[in-house]
């Protein structure tokens, strides 16, 4: 396992934190940044964005009836303010479709193109492969618990 330090250290700190509670969050921030940043230059190689590859994986378990662009909202891991554009600039690159119901003109189901399936096919190893890589260090027993440290800050959110 890699040697560990801690936020102070890793942040050129000259003081401690106030407290080990701002430390974790700092820490935490900090990480999900850099997870961030990786996962992006991940992407870039297939020419989508993370929220687009979100979109995707949303997509591609909806299975061929799509969702609509409020679901697709509600699904978001990174909430964004503008789903309509968002889904418009991928219709455009040919990663979606979108029709209106002839039933209900208020609907709109989005579905996944055979394009951004391709690109999913591409991607999926090599993001497996970044995952194992980022988290190799870690037990099965670890990681589950740390999964169940964030499902519990995210139920006090």
């Amino acid at each position: 396992m890699p040697t560990l330090s801690n936020a102070t250290d890793d942040l050129s700190q000259r003081v401690t934190f106030a407290s080990p509670e701002q430390e974790a969050q700092i820490s935490l921030t900090w990480t999900a940044s850099l997870m961030m940043d990786a996962f992006e230059r991940l992407l870039a190689p297939f020419e989508i964005t993370p929220a687009q590859f979100n979109v995707l994986r949303i997509l591609r378990g909806a299975g061929p009836c799509g969702l609509g662009r409020n679901q697709i909202r509600d699904r978001l891991i990174s909430r964004m303010p503008d789903v309509t554009r968002l889904l418009e600039r991928m219709e455009s690159a040919g990663l979606v479709t979108r029709e209106r119901d002839t039933s209900d003109r208020r609907c709109v189901p989005t579905q996944i193109t055979d394009k951004a399936r391709g690109i999913l096919a591409q991607l999926d190893p090599v993001l497996m492969e970044h995952q194992q890589r980022l988290w190799m260090d870690l037990t099965e027993a670890q990681l589950k618990e740390f999964t169940g440290v964030l499902a519990a800050l995210r139920a006090r959110l």
